[in-house]
């Protein structure tokens, strides 16, 4: 029962980014369905390529930490600050981009509720923002709602394999390039798919009960679990999607609903829009959580041997009867909903700046355990971080020559900067590369 909980509500991210990311490759082919199953196949096989490293990174911090306390180790704790960094920008995007989704869900559902586009998805975020008040108590709401969308999705993938094909939406036979360079442009936008696979990397520092023989256990089958599920309902509803015709949607609407609404028309495809929302609500809070209990971990303290700790000023740390660090929450739900009415409340432009974030902590992780690799004389393991760590460095250099998405990694940045000028005022305090792993302890032994 742990491993269920544990399992399912940390996969909620990745699994919720099923409901943008095939679109998302779906523009990037500029409507050609014909490409759209081998790209999306490409983006399952790169987030393989990345569980595999991470397999051995979980092994090497059993304790939790992930690409933070990998780069902290290999190069030196203040390179920990740049995966730092990069996961706050990916927590500020992941609530932006699935409260977005949310609202996008509603509206395929409501399209009358379209006008209304971004005070719903700024209502949505400043709700969870709400719920995290009480802290940790959602962890196993986000387990189950994970485990009733993986549900309903079977469902409508059942129902679609008889479905009537008519087709829907904008569809092309003919990409911008031929067929291979149109995939190997398309397929890096597609990889907000991966935002959250390394979560389980960090994520098992909560698991205090277990030895760390226990906790490598459940982070490796988690990361494998994960790419079992994520890879198998998002080439499902690839492969039916080409099947049933469904292109780009119209404009208050999205793939995924145009697809199940044609798979399973009724009951099933409201329960589809319903449990797709609140996913995508689920990996918000998540990262409500995560976001602010970095910069909790982050905050001045005292130290478990004595003396003060910690670089960011202490109000950071302060938290409500529920451990929340309500500060940071505030923090984060002002930056989300201003990233949120930038976009215009439209998910699909904000997938391009999500991939950058998430794909600059893998980098630093798959760079740092190349080192370990090659100083402790594993052949065969350096040969798959550098394998990984050079299809990482492709997919951030395609998403960056966009233009726009070099925000991310500016943001991205200048938050390192700054976090390593506190530090070193701060006289340099051992520790900052395990901020990642403290901000996943759970304070309240009844959560």
């Amino acid at each position: 029962m742990l491993l269920v909980a544990f399992a399912f509500a940390v996969m909620a991210d990745p699994v919720s980014s099923v409901a943008y990311a095939i679109e998302a490759a779906l523009r990037a082919l500029h409507g050609d369905l014909a490409l759209l199953l081998p790209t999306m196949g490409l983006v399952v096989g790169l987030i393989a390529l990345v569980i595999v490293n991470y397999h051995q990174l979980v092994a090497r911090y059993p304790q939790g930490g992930g690409a933070a306390a990998a780069a902290g180790e290999a190069f030196g704790e203040a390179w920990a600050f740049l995966p730092i960094g990069a996961l706050i920008v990916d927590f500020v995007l992941t609530i932006a981009i699935s409260s977005a989704a949310g609202a996008s869900a509603i509206i395929a559902y409501l399209p009358e509720a379209a006008p209304w586009r971004i005070p719903i998805a700024l209502a949505l975020t400043a709700g969870v923002a709400g719920l995290t008040w009480f802290g940790h108590l959602g962890r196993a709401l986000f387990a189950v709602m994970t485990l009733a969308f993986i549900a309903i999705t079977v469902a409508v993938l059942a129902r679609g394999i008889g479905a009537p094909v008519h087709p829907v939406g904008t569809i092309t036979h003919t990409a911008a390039h031929g067929a291979p360079l149109a995939v190997a442009l398309a397929f890096p936008v597609a990889m907000a798919l991966a935002t959250g696979v390394e979560a389980p990397s960090s994520a098992i520092a909560q698991l205090g009960q277990l030895d760390d023989d226990g906790r490598r256990r459940f982070g490796r089958i988690t990361l494998w679990l994960t790419l079992v599920i994520v890879g198998g309902i998002t080439l499902g509803l690839t492969a039916e999607a080409v099947h049933l015709q469904i292109g780009i949607p119209p404009s208050d609407s999205t793939q995924i609903a145009e697809l199940a609404q044609r798979a399973a028309p009724g009951g099933l495809y409201a329960m589809f829009q319903l449990v797709t929302a609140l996913l995508l609500l689920s990996a918000a809070s998540s990262s409500f959580q995560a976001g602010p209990g970095l910069l909790k971990a982050l905050a001045r303290h005292h130290g478990a041997r004595g003396g003060e700790t910690g670089i960011l000023p202490a109000v950071w740390g302060t938290t409500n009867r529920h451990h929340t660090p309500y500060w940071g929450v505030v923090l984060f739900l002002g930056v989300s909903g201003a990233v949120i009415t930038a976009a215009g409340g439209q998910d699909q432009r904000l997938v391009l700046f999500y991939a950058v974030s998430v794909f600059m902590s893998f980098l630093a992780g798959l760079i740092a355990m190349a080192r370990f690799s090659a100083r402790e004389g594993k052949p065969g393991h350096l040969a798959v971080n550098v394998v990984g760590a050079v299809a990482v460095a492709f997919v951030l250099v395609i998403n960056l020559a966009r233009g726009e998405p070099i925000a991310s990694l500016a943001a991205a940045a200048l938050i390192a900067a700054l976090l390593h000028r506190l530090w070193v005022k701060a006289g340099r305090p051992r520790g900052v590369r395990d901020a990642a792993a403290e901000a996943e302890h759970l304070d309240d032994p009844a959560a």
